[in-house]
């Protein structure tokens, strides 16, 4: 008996029955939605061995997460500390909602142009209104990420070729590259696109404007980290980095006109909802959109290159949803749009790292760097930050397999200039949305303007082949074999009715059959269905009949609920082409061509 009043909510759930069907459900949702955190994963799994390993990782990390976040934020076009903060939350987001054991992710160069394609124009020099901006983006880059992760649209970014890809990061590598030029040279110059910042800097430099003592330092801080490449177990980056703030603050180069990154706030960013009041809301939610697009690009390539090594799989879907949180942790903390690093995970992989713990201790340790010293980067000049970028932004140009692709295809070379060329002239946002629609118009080229054959018999071969491969196959008397080799759809309908009728027409002999091989048919729709329709009609006013060999079930649903039928009987439809010859062949009394294969065979070339 109970020794005092109990609520009646309380007394209901002491009654609850455990097999209560409501219940169980609930509960059942719950453990499904925390058995989907991968987080949960990792630490059911965790080995006591692999802790001294994540945590020598993790400081190791470090010193490259602190040069890079201020650099790669430079680059955007927001205060330095807002990459130290758009690095911090998002490793800890990514940490609990992301499927990959060791990438790392935060601010990356190659979304600095279309961040600072947004940000500058808008934000008229004014670093409050460019956080705020910067933190819209990255908000707009997270909703869209763990929407399309939750619808699972995670193939989406393999709608983009390999051509077209290296196209938009070869722009946008040297969009990141000539947008730091000025910034070797002291220089500030009102952002135009890349070619025309090219040209101010150089009006600029003839002009007199230069700070040859800045681009001594940043010139040399480039080389140093160029040279150190080599050199996998140094910390190339943050060697530079250390000397040149050492060499500011020793020789007072900062009173020479060395502009140097000054006095960063200290603690850590606090919660706030970024908005900037009659900001472009357009370009905002474009430019975030085509952030998410390139950082989930990027984010798959690199998480399946490392799971590969690690002989595991990382589902798409959960990629987008945790690279997602992270962008919206980043908007939502001061930060701004993050990807996955090229550079900095395999830093981590090489110092031994086993799990996202790696990335939780680099941003502990940063957070630690900000609330106990931030003076220690009061020196460091822009220029070695410019050089920093700079030199991420040679590492992303894709030279040596463009040049395969020319010798094997030219066309898709092209394409990738194309792309190139879009991001140069037009700018990042512009030319990555051109990027885009050439890749639309490339997915679609093949469907659109697809291979078609007519098909003959070639003596001593098996199955029924193209005709111009090989000149010599004979076509059988009455029957026209013809071949479509993509979807029946509105673009191609007409060409597929225009392309059949001039195969009956270049018949040698009087056609009273057409049979379709429709293998490669995978699907139709209803402007295709109704010119069907027509050409049955037209076909029949000449005797000839349309027969389909091979076409797939769901095809033939489609046919019959487009009310197809009434046109087409279930004897016009046959499982191969061989059977579809044959049944020719019997109903016209026509013998089989001496020397070929027997009747029942199908397949062709």
């Amino acid at each position: 008996m109970l020794s005092s009043p109990v609520p009646l909510n309380c007394l209901k759930v002491l009654t609850m029955r455990t097999d209560d069907p409501v219940h169980s459900e609930h509960t059942r949702s719950a453990q499904r939605w925390l058995r989907s955190l991968p987080v949960v994963q990792v630490v059911k799994g965790y080995q006591t061995s692999w802790l001294p390993k994540d945590l020598a990782a993790g400081l190791v990390l470090t010193t490259m997460l602190v040069p890079v976040g201020i650099a790669y934020a430079e680059a955007s076009g927001v205060p330095g500390v807002c990459g130290l903060y758009a690095t911090i939350v998002p490793l800890l987001a990514y940490a609990i909602f992301g499927p990959s054991r060791i990438l790392v992710l935060g601010p990356d160069s190659a979304l600095a142009a279309p961040i600072l394609a947004v940000v500058a124009p808008l934000a008229a020099g004014d670093p409050a209104r460019a956080i705020a901006l910067a933190g819209m983006m990255a908000i707009v880059s997270g909703v869209v990420c763990i929407v399309m992760g939750v619808l699972r649209l995670g193939f989406i970014t393999e709608l983009l070729s390999k051509p077209i890809r290296y196209g938009y990061m070869n722009g946008i590598a040297l969009a990141v590259l000539i947008s730091q030029l000025p910034k070797l040279f002291a220089i500030s110059i009102e952002d135009q696109g890349p070619l025309r910042d090219l040209a101010a800097l150089a009006q600029a430099i003839a002009a007199g404007k230069a700070n040859w003592t800045s681009f001594a330092v940043g010139a040399a801080s480039l080389v140093l980290i160029l040279f150190l490449k080599r050199f996998e177990r140094l910390p190339g980056i943050l060697i530079a980095v250390v000397l040149a703030t050492l060499c500011v603050s020793l020789f007072g180069l900062d009173s020479l006109g060395v502009k140097v990154l000054g006095k960063i706030p200290q603690g850590l960013p606090a919660f706030a909802l970024p908005w900037a009041s009659g900001a472009d809301l357009a370009k905002i939610v474009l430019g975030g959109s085509a952030v998410a697009l390139i950082a989930f690009a990027d984010t798959s390539v690199l998480s399946r290159t490392f799971a590969a090594r690690a002989n595991s799989r990382v589902d798409p879907n959960q990629e987008m949803i945790g690279l997602g949180a992270a962008n919206l942790a980043a908007g939502l903390f001061h930060g701004f749009p993050i990807s996955s690093s090229s550079s900095r995970t395999p830093v981590a992989e090489a110092a031994g790292a086993k799990t996202q713990l790696t990335g939780v201790v680099g941003a502990v340790a940063v957070a630690a760097l900000l609330l106990a010293a931030p003076n220690l980067l009061r020196y460091l000049p822009t220029s070695t930050l410019a050089a920093v970028v700079i030199a991420a932004a040679i590492g992303l140009f894709e030279i040596k397999d463009l040049q395969r692709i020319f010798r094997i295809q030219q066309w898709e070379f092209w394409l990738s200039i194309a792309c190139l060329a879009g991001v140069a002239v037009f700018g990042a946002i512009p030319g990555i949305c051109l990027a885009v629609g050439i890749a639309i118009i490339e997915f679609l080229w093949d469907g659109w303007r697809p291979h078609s054959a007519i098909l003959g018999r070639v003596p001593a071969l098996r199955g029924y082949h193209d005709m111009e491969r090989y000149p010599h196959a004979e076509r059988m008397s009455g029957l026209v074999l013809f071949r479509w080799d993509a979807p029946l759809f509105f673009a191609n309908a007409e060409l597929f009715q225009e392309r059949l009728l001039q195969a009956i027409a270049e018949s040698p002999t009087r056609v009273r059959r057409v049979v379709v091989a429709a293998e490669p048919v995978t699907s139709v729709d209803v402007t295709s269905a109704d010119m069907l329709r027509e050409l049955i009609r037209k076909l029949s006013v000449q005797g000839i009949e349309l027969h389909f060999a091979e076409l797939k079930d769901p095809v033939r649903d489609k046919l019959r609920r487009f009310e197809m039928m009434d046109l087409l009987g279930d004897a016009q439809f046959h499982p191969t082409i061989g059977s579809a010859v044959d049944d020719h062949l019997g109903n016209r009394g026509v013998k089989e061509p001496g020397g070929y294969p027997g009747p029942g065979t199908s397949g062709g070339t």
